[in-house]
């Protein structure tokens, strides 16, 4: 469980000791980062050699949270508190530019009292 600006994201459909109270709608956010000449050089000079191209890695990071930031702020407009069923997905747009997508159910929960 994670709770961002006042929203709880969580990958599960519940969250222990919340009941579900209303859901207002899929929450979503996405990105789209393009590379640039200086890290394609720098990447095919990696795939020469091997190992992990960390300037795709710190890209698609970058882009994977910004994503999730507006996901968390798309679920606050619509007066949620919490994400369920929180996801990325990735595609291809073009040769040099890939959308990170996050998405998820934006809900309103309150905290179960324990007896």
């Amino acid at each position: 469980m994670l709770e961002v600006d006042g929203v709880i994201v969580v990958t599960t459909e519940t969250i222990p000791g919340y009941r579900i109270k209303e859901i207002k709608g899929v929450a979503s956010g996405g990105a789209v980062m393009a590379t640039h000449i200086g890290r394609d050089i720098i990447a095919s000079l990696r795939n020469l050699i091997g190992g992990e191209v960390k300037e795709y890695t710190e890209l698609m990071n970058k882009a994977r949270e910004e994503a999730f930031k507006r996901m968390v702020q798309s679920a606050k407009a619509m007066g949620a508190n919490a994400v369920i069923g929180f996801r990325f997905a990735t595609t291809a747009i073009a040769a040099q530019m890939a959308e990170i997508y996050a998405y998820g159910t934006a809900v309103v929960v309150e905290k179960v009292e324990e007896k």
